[in-house]
C-alpha cells in the first residue's frame, strides 16, 4: 500500500525575478505583498430566537506587491514607471510575473499579476557618511494574482 502524502521540499525565497510581458526584467533581493484577502460579508439568516450571523466572502483585494534591489546603470523600472507618467490615455497595464527559482536554476513557482502598473519608485537616502549599497524600491499595484 502507498502512502498517499507526499513530502513536498518549501521553496526557499531567496532566488526570484521579475517579469513583464515574458520578459525578465530584473532579478530582485526582496519581495513583500503577494496576498489576496477577502472582504467579509455578514448578514442575518433566520427570524425569532433563531437567527444566526453568516459570513461569506465578499470582494477579493490583493497586496500592493514591493520589490526591492540594489540600484544599478539598468533604468527598465524607471522606464516603466515614466511610460505610466506619461500615458496620455487609460493606464498601459502590463501582465507580470514573479518567478521563483530553485537551486539548480530552474523555475519552480510562479506568481502572476495581471492589469500592473508601478505607483511608487524610490531610491534610498544619500549619505555622504554612509557607504550603503543604494537600494531602489518600486510598489505595483494590480488586479489579480495567480499561483502557478
Amino acid at each position: 500500500m502507498t502512502d498517499a502524502l507526499t513530502h513536498d521540499i518549501a521553496f526557499q525565497g531567496s532566488f526570484f525575478a521579475f517579469e513583464i510581458d515574458g520578459v525578465n526584467l530584473a532579478w530582485f533581493t526582496g519581495c513583500s505583498g503577494l496576498s489576496i484577502e477577502f472582504d467579509v460579508t455578514t448578514f442575518k439568516e433566520g427570524n425569532g430566537k433563531n437567527v444566526v450571523d453568516r459570513k461569506r466572502p465578499g470582494k477579493p483585494k490583493y497586496g500592493e506587491v514591493v520589490l526591492k534591489r540594489g540600484m544599478t546603470t539598468d533604468t527598465a523600472l524607471h522606464d516603466w514607471f515614466i511610460e505610466v507618467v506619461d500615458a496620455a490615455g487609460p493606464t498601459p497595464y502590463k501582465t507580470a510575473s514573479i518567478v521563483i527559482y530553485g537551486r539548480e536554476n530552474t523555475e519552480v513557482a510562479r506568481f502572476n499579476l495581471e492589469a500592473c502598473w508601478p505607483s511608487k519608485l524610490t531610491n534610498s537616502d544619500l549619505n555622504s557618511g554612509s557607504d550603503d549599497v543604494m537600494v531602489e524600491e518600486i510598489t505595483i499595484q494590480h488586479e489579480f494574482l495567480d499561483w502557478v
